[in-house]
């Protein structure tokens, strides 16, 4: 998510004629498309624009504290974060409520090991920036032990082709997969739990939301990753408790909301390495 929230105006043109049930050529889909950019400027006014920076995240996370990384220290566990404005925990307070930080505390206390977090992904990304994150980390150094990617939203709200999405996520997953990197996709998420924007929009971006995060799901297994279905998951939760799990302003989910979706990415990210601990171990022996 980020800045391209501004794309609901072309969500809204491109969704209008299938968005009212029965809106045939014409005058009803001139209507529709009337409706929905209305819909799509008021959401925005709502909505506003956040142009705050995520709280800074990365260092080493140890079961008993914390340090700033500096060339040269030691971790036993690279994780690194990758995708947009989610990922990078815009709308948390602080660097404690980061869902990259949450994942790399619960891997230093469950495994009493060093966790260092480094994070590529970038406010109002889409999953055309993944391309060049995964290019920055192999400038940057060795890939990481682990890879979250959570990318989604902004495709959606500039309505870019779901096949074409969800490919190049397949893309990234499988640069980092045939790099030695587990991989966990934390799939698009619920749009239509957004409860500023009104109806029927709601309903057009649920809709691209689901077919986004299906699509998703088959990339990113095909290209050696494993998927968390981040909308299945949630969005009854979000709906059900909006002044909660959302943040001021109303799109991006608030600590509470990014400690849910830490809660369901880390025993993925565990799993993970555990199967490839299983298996190094198969083939040494």
């Amino acid at each position: 998510m980020g800045e391209t929230r501004i794309g609901w105006r072309t969500a809204a043109a491109a969704g209008a004629a299938t968005a009212l049930l029965g809106s045939g050529a014409g005058t009803a889909s001139w209507a529709a498309y009337r409706l929905l950019t209305t819909q799509a400027g008021t959401a925005r006014g709502m909505i506003g624009r956040d142009t705050s920076k995520p709280p800074e995240a990365d260092g080493i996370y140890a079961p008993h504290g914390y340090e700033r990384w500096r060339s040269g220290m030691h971790a036993d566990l690279h994780l690194m974060i990758f995708g947009d404005s989610t990922a990078a925990g815009l709308g948390c307070r602080s660097a404690a409520e980061v869902p990259g930080v949450r994942i790399a505390h619960g891997l230093a206390d469950a495994t009493g090991q060093r966790i260092r977090l480094s994070t590529k992904a970038i406010s109002g990304a889409t999953s055309k920036g993944l391309a060049g994150q995964v290019d920055a980390m192999f400038v940057a150094g060795p890939p990481p032990d682990a890879a979250i990617v959570l990318v989604g939203a902004n495709d959606v709200t500039k309505k870019h082709s779901i096949a074409r999405s969800a490919e190049r996520l397949g893309s990234a997953v499988g640069r980092l997969h045939g790099a030695g990197s587990v991989v966990v996709v934390g799939t698009c998420p619920d749009l239509g739990s957004v409860t500023a924007i009104p109806e029927p929009l709601r309903s057009v971006v649920h809709r691209w939301s689901v077919r986004l995060a299906r699509a998703q799901i088959s990339a990113t297994r095909a290209a050696g990753g494993r998927a968390v279905a981040m909308g299945d998951l949630l969005s009854q939760d979000f709906r059900a408790a909006p002044e909660q799990l959302f943040s001021a302003d109303g799109f991006h989910p608030s600590a509470a909301g990014y400690a849910l979706a830490a809660n369901h990415l880390l025993p993925e990210v565990m799993r993970a390495l555990a199967d490839r601990d299983m298996a190094a171990a198969d083939i040494s022996s």
